[in-house]
């Protein structure tokens, strides 16, 4: 029985973060759940097995972070860029400044390979960089040389859409 109370503590404080890291990784509402609830799956599944090497954050980001790839990598879950482009346009006109410019944010996002998805989908959930580093297991330096990268290809990619 402790073993399910202390899942269903563990659900109800890292379920929000789980869902933005995967929300930022397909930038779909509905996969994004599946890949959540796969996420806590795993996590249920293997919880006795968690050994406090690190924090439960990290193993519950990294678990999310292998969801998302195995995913990602299977065909049949690409989502076309036509039907991204078609929804984004849609309502294009009833959003606010702030809601097209993060719009187009999330439009550079998805441009990016998936670990850099990953890694400032983890960096915008303000996940602290140690962590990041080790859920994603390479050194802070490494990880922050990324970040750097990353946001000078956002502000590139984020600007050409004006």
């Amino acid at each position: 029985m402790g073993n399910k109370e202390s899942f269903a503590e563990i659900y109800q404080q890292y379920a929000p973060q789980v869902l933005r890291i995967c929300m930022g990784y397909t930038n779909n509402a509905e996969q994004a759940k599946d890949f959540m609830q796969e996420t806590f799956i795993k996590v249920w599944q293997h919880l006795e097995n968690f050994r406090g090497a690190s924090k439960m954050s990290t193993w519950l980001y990294r678990i999310a972070v292998n969801t998302c790839l195995h995913h990602w990598r299977l065909p049949k879950n690409k989502i076309p860029e036509t039907l991204h482009e078609n929804f984004d346009a849609a309502d294009n006109s009833e959003h606010s400044e702030k809601e097209k410019n993060i719009q187009q944010l999330y439009k550079a996002i998805q441009q990016l390979n998936e670990t850099d998805r990953l890694i400032i989908s983890m960096v915008l959930e303000e996940i602290s960089y140690p962590e990041i580093a080790e859920t994603l297991n390479i050194s802070e330096g490494n990880l922050r040389v990324k970040i750097h990268r990353i946001k000078q290809d956002l502000t590139k990619k984020f600007f050409s859409h004006e």
